[in-house]
């Protein structure tokens, strides 16, 4: 149902407007001056404002500020007894909907009620995605406990604040993506255009074409003016994935765009200005890829302002079980099956496997026992063969007789002898308690 709040100070005129605007289906909502078309306001999620220019504690032009301050996507409509033309252009340039002389214009009132709730339905409709895909790319989506990832997100929080070039580092699959759009999502640029385009995709004139924009018949097939990225991004975050694919040409003009935020199309001579932020990606060692000659050395150090190295997934064993656990919920969802229970041996074999595509192979992996699953169990056999038959890792033996043995049963004694109490555990070995927590860890004592 649609919300619409009237507000007018003459009951009459006010009572039959809310009578033919309830007649449409619409739930109506009356108030007899501003302070109290503030309240209901506030109170009910209003769709369009239908509001008198003079009313007793003030005017309705004025008004219109403090409503799009603080309802920016509840559309108003201005109606007033003496229309004049400055009355009019202010009110539209304080956001209002329309603005129309009662009487004259009665006609045009539920027409024009349609339109101001198509756009502001509209509006609430954007909002809602724009909340979906930044909840999505948040930093607190970013599944992992464990020290490396930790550290990660922490630097990718205080950059995210700044305007500072970003340059994420870390094998494939390890999420760099997802890092770029949770900086872009906690940046003063949020809401603006998040842009991304992989630089390994392309041939070299496509890329520059995709990069740069170009004109009208700069090259055969180009039937039409044709926008780039660099333009697409103006006001919002530029991401350029494996940005050390990206041909050493083309590195030079990039290198001019950072420098002066100027670029030029294909085939246009006329420069254009973009004002984006940067983030980039790779795989690669750009320092050692300049050094022989395939990156350029002054766009290195243009980009590497704030480097953010990515762990890989097997420097994060620990996040394994969490980052299982929301895959196998994701897929279970998907396929429209009871969220499934892992074995234990399922797991290990996941803690145990090197992970050279990182969470993305991970993803895939469980997206594929969750398909391949008939029971209630995620068991070792759905997993691929060379998972399944993949050596154990060797463990750590102890002699009985070696400094660690002798530190750990020691340890075990002291805590047994404190019932658990590690405060006081550590007290006695006089040892710090992070201390304690370290040895506690390594020795794999609960």
């Amino acid at each position: 149902m649609k919300n619409i709040l009237i507000i007018d100070d003459e009951e009459k005129l006010r009572s039959l407007l809310a009578r033919i605007v309830k007649s449409e289906g619409f739930d109506v909502f009356e108030a007899k001056d501003l302070k109290s078309g503030f309240k209901k306001l506030e109170q009910t999620d209003i769709d369009v404002v239908l509001c008198d220019v003079k009313l007793p504690d003030g005017n309705g032009v004025d008004f219109l500020q403090n409503i799009k301050t603080s309802f920016p996507l509840t559309e108003v409509i201005l109606l007033t007894a003496f229309g004049n033309i400055p009355d009019g252009v202010q009110a539209m340039k304080n956001g209002a909907f329309d603005y129309i002389v009662k009487g004259d214009d009665n006609d045009k009132i539920i027409p024009l009620l349609y339109k101001a709730i198509e756009k502001a339905q509209l509006q609430k409709k954007i909002k809602q995605l724009e909340k979906r895909i930044g909840d999505k790319y948040s930093f607190h989506t970013i599944i992992g406990k464990s020290k490396g990832i930790e550290q990660v997100v922490d630097l990718a929080k205080k950059v995210a604040k700044t305007e500072s070039t970003v340059l994420l580092t870390g094998e494939t699959g390890t999420g760099k993506e997802v890092f770029a759009q949770a900086i872009h999502e906690n940046s003063s640029r949020v809401g603006k255009s998040f842009v991304a385009l992989n630089c390994s995709t392309f041939s070299a004139a496509i890329l520059e074409s995709e990069l740069f924009g170009h004109k009208q018949g700069a090259f055969t097939g180009a039937l039409k003016d044709k926008k780039g990225f660099i333009e697409e991004a103006n006001g919002g975050t530029l991401f350029l994935d494996e940005i050390g694919e990206m041909p050493i040409e083309l590195q030079a003009k990039l290198l001019r765009v950072l420098e002066t935020s100027e670029y030029i199309p294909i085939g246009d001579t006329t420069p254009k200005k973009s004002n984006f932020r940067l983030i980039t990606a790779t795989n690669r060692d750009l320092k050692i890829e300049s050094d022989e000659h395939r990156f350029r050395l002054d766009l290195y150090f243009r980009l590497n302002i704030f480097e953010i190295k990515i762990p890989s997934l097997r420097e994060r064993v620990k996040d394994i079980s969490s980052l299982t656990d929301y895959f196998v919920k994701q897929f279970s969802e998907k396929t429209n099956k009871k969220t499934l229970q892992i074995d234990d041996d399922f797991l290990l074999k996941l803690e145990n496997y090197s992970w050279p595509g990182n969470i993305r192979e991970l993803k895939n992996v469980i997206e594929r026992a969750v398909i391949l699953s008939n029971g209630t169990i995620l068991t070792t056999d759905l997993l691929p063969y060379e998972m399944q038959h993949q050596p154990e890792k060797a463990t750590k033996s102890m002699s009985a007789f070696s400094m660690n043995s002798i530190e750990k049963l020691h340890i075990q004694k002291v805590l047994n002898y404190t019932k658990g109490n590690k405060a006081e555990t550590a007290r006695l070995l006089e040892i710090g308690i992070a201390t304690l927590y370290r040895k506690l860890e390594e020795y794999s004592i609960q």
